[in-house]
């Protein structure tokens, strides 16, 4: 069964607000209902790119972190220089770049 990435997207946007809504009315650090909807947005998630990518040959720009690539933090390093300082002005130019895009997008859909 091929699953239809319309459904599975409206899937994801529910599990992304039932997500938010145990977030933001979390009862304690360790609130189960907060674990249950990072579950089930992950979940939403990979369905979601499964279908874009069998129906569409497409992919979202996203990864999800397994538990056990928790302790594989050395792979973060390439993130800054050498002083250990993040990047900086280097990588605004992929900002100008996102904002082009969402710039020319807009002007299509007037």
């Amino acid at each position: 069964m091929t699953a239809d990435p319309r459904a599975a997207l409206d899937r994801l946007i529910a599990a992304l607000e039932a997500h938010y809504l145990a977030v933001t009315t979390r009862r304690g650090e360790d609130d189960p209902a907060v674990d249950d909807a990072y579950d089930i947005l992950a979940d939403a998630f990979e369905v979601y790119d499964d279908a874009l990518a069998t129906v569409h040959g497409e992919a979202t720009p996203f990864d999800l972190a397994d538990d056990e690539d928790d302790d594989d933090d050395d792979d973060d390093d390439d993130d800054f220089d050498e002083e250990g300082d993040a990047p900086h002005a280097a990588d605004d130019d992929e900002y100008d770049d996102l904002d082009d895009l969402v710039d020319g997008s807009a002007r299509q859909d007037q």
